[in-house]
């Protein structure tokens, strides 16, 4: 199993492509803008065909570029329901008391909805690219953020719910902090304390780390 960090768009979001040389397939992992040319560079290197496209959640920057991945790929799409109205309604506006609330910020161009062919669920487990997985529900940030753990990798993709030495930012519509400091106690911190988190923005971390050093939510 090899791993590709691959930050692009806007706020450099960071993708993650997962590939299996051996086997010849990939997964990849949220879709900023324009990261086509580095994921495509990657399967190439690597031998290697997308399988799946998996979404951590619904916000604009994770999402901008999955259409041109799957015009040209064709794979399949999963996502949380509780981000429909943000993946397949209008992405990056919110619904907030029957108003339009727009998450984008100025510049970003009109998105074309998104078709979710696979909706996960809170504790749904199963294998790819021979690995285990588990998708975990981690709301707060937004409602639909999940992250994904393959505990035999010791890893897990937490999209945008904490960061080293931080955590997803609450203030957008849909975002509530007891919710996500609740989602950061019960659904983040019960994994083993050696699993390495790999967030939407920035480097990588452990869940042992944030536990006692997280100035916003610490453990121990």
């Amino acid at each position: 199993m090899k791993l590709h960090v691959l930050p692009a768009g806007l706020i450099q979001t960071n993708a993650y492509l997962l590939t299996l040389p051996e086997r010849g397939e990939a997964l990849l992992i949220d879709a900023p803008a324009a990261v086509w040319p580095q994921v495509e560079r990657a399967l190439h290197a690597d031998g290697c065909k997308l399988t799946a496209v998996w979404l951590t959640h619904g916000h604009w920057d994770h999402i901008q570029g999955v259409n041109q991945v799957v015009s040209i790929t064709g794979v399949p799409v999963s996502g949380h329901p509780d981000d429909r109205l943000l993946f397949e309604d209008t992405p990056g506006v919110f619904k907030q008391r029957n108003v339009d609330v727009s998450l984008q910020p100025p510049g970003v161009e009109h998105m074309e909805p998104i078709r979710i062919d696979h909706w996960f669920s809170d504790g749904e487990a199963g294998e790819i690219l021979g690995q285990p997985y588990q998708v975990r529900h981690v709301p707060g940030h937004c409602p639909g953020n999940v992250l994904f753990h393959f505990p035999k990798l010791d890893a897990a993709f937490v999209g945008d719910a904490i960061f080293a030495g931080s955590v997803g930012r609450t203030d957008l519509p849909g975002g509530f902090w007891e919710v996500l400091a609740e989602s950061i106690r019960t659904q983040i911190y019960s994994l083993p304390e050696q699993t390495t988190l790999y967030p939407g923005h920035g480097s990588s971390t452990t869940v042992g780390n944030e536990m006692k050093g997280n100035p916003f939510i610490r453990l121990a």
